[in-house]
């Protein structure tokens, strides 16, 4: 089967032509050759839905329960960033220090877009990987050094906190950014949290966040289907544009195309996914660990993949991962 062809497309090409999916048994054969991958490297939950319903379920150490999700929290950052576009609450290509005036003195950080900020070039230093500064602690942090390049860290999604918190007072909002999420994007499509780390009254947005696997699987249905009217589709898209600092990153999302500069050496990002799974679009939302969100729009897929024992990731241990290796399972052969 064609990857890199959307089923419109082929059918426009070739409109007599039936084309044969694979049959059910084939397609559970694949998920439990995917899970059984899963279940190897420390996985807890794996779910798949496709064009909306559920069609592959596994749970290898019993009843679904919320597990953190480490990085794969950063991804809220990106389509809370979209609703308050539409909302007129922001612009990607305004300054950040229109509303962080501690800012505008400052030769790097004082040009630094909230686009930039975002796609993790602004110049803002990432930190220690899961340990993310307070709010007021990164806001105040030197820059690490020049824009444009991409510094992969929690202390830019910080950073975008303090500014969604301003942006809702002067709004004359409550300041609970958490809250704003819940109430904008999470609870209209049915996202239940199981738990939320903060800091000073409010939610890390880099890692933090805990949830099923179908409370996750909801949130990137949502998010597959351009924002099911809770998000303009154009502002939306953009999480998904290549950035300059590392086409494989968007806003807040990995993309897995040519150019893609991973997090680290033990990511389980490959570089070169892109070729090997057939030129296929997958979008994600990763964590250490391994915590994965997938969203391939040309197969109307939601993948969700998780697993536990996150603190001995953190310390460079624990099983290695391949994303090509568990899509290759998961759809066959390109």
């Amino acid at each position: 089967m064609m990857r890199d062809v959307s089923r419109r497309s082929l059918l426009k090409a070739a409109p007599a032509v039936m084309l044969a999916a694979p049959s059910v048994a084939v397609s559970r054969d694949r998920f439990a050759a995917a899970a059984a991958y899963s279940a190897a490297s420390n996985g807890v939950s794996m779910l798949v839905l496709e064009g909306g319903r559920e069609v592959f379920r596994d749970h290898p150490r019993g009843a679904e329960r919320p597990y953190e999700l480490a990085s794969g929290t950063k991804s809220f950052s990106g389509v809370l960033a979209a609703a308050m576009v539409q909302d007129g609450l922001l612009s990607l290509d305004e300054r950040c220090a229109d509303t962080l005036p501690e800012w505008r003195d400052e030769e790097v950080l004082g040009s630094a877009t909230v686009r930039a900020l975002l796609q993790l070039s602004s110049g803002v230093g990432g930190g220690p990987i899961g340990r993310p500064p307070s709010y007021g602690d990164a806001v105040a942090q030197p820059p690490a050094g020049a824009a444009g390049v991409f510094r992969y860290g929690p202390a830019p999604f910080q950073v975008f906190g303090e500014i969604v918190r301003r942006k809702l007072v002067a709004a004359g909002q409550p300041d609970d950014v958490l809250a704003h999420l819940r109430v904008r994007l999470l609870d209209p499509v049915g996202v239940e949290i199981g738990g939320w780390r903060r800091q000073e009254g409010q939610p890390n947005l880099p890692s933090g966040a805990q949830l099923t696997a179908t409370a996750w699987a909801r949130f990137g249905q949502c998010v597959l289907e351009g924002g099911r009217g809770l998000v303009d589709p154009a502002a939306l898209d953009e999480c998904f544009r290549p950035s300059a600092s590392n086409p494989g990153y968007g806003l807040t999302w990995w993309l897995l195309r040519p150019g893609l500069v991973p997090p680290g050496a033990r990511s389980g990002i490959d570089p070169d996914a892109f070729h090997r799974l057939g030129g296929l679009d997958v979008r994600m939302a990763a964590g250490a660990g391994n915590q994965r969100l997938y969203l391939i729009p040309d197969r109307e897929l939601v993948v969700v993949r998780q697993a536990d024992r996150l603190g001995q990731a953190l310390m460079g241990r624990g099983p290695a991962w391949s994303d090509v290796e568990f899509l290759t399972r998961l759809l066959g052969p390109s």
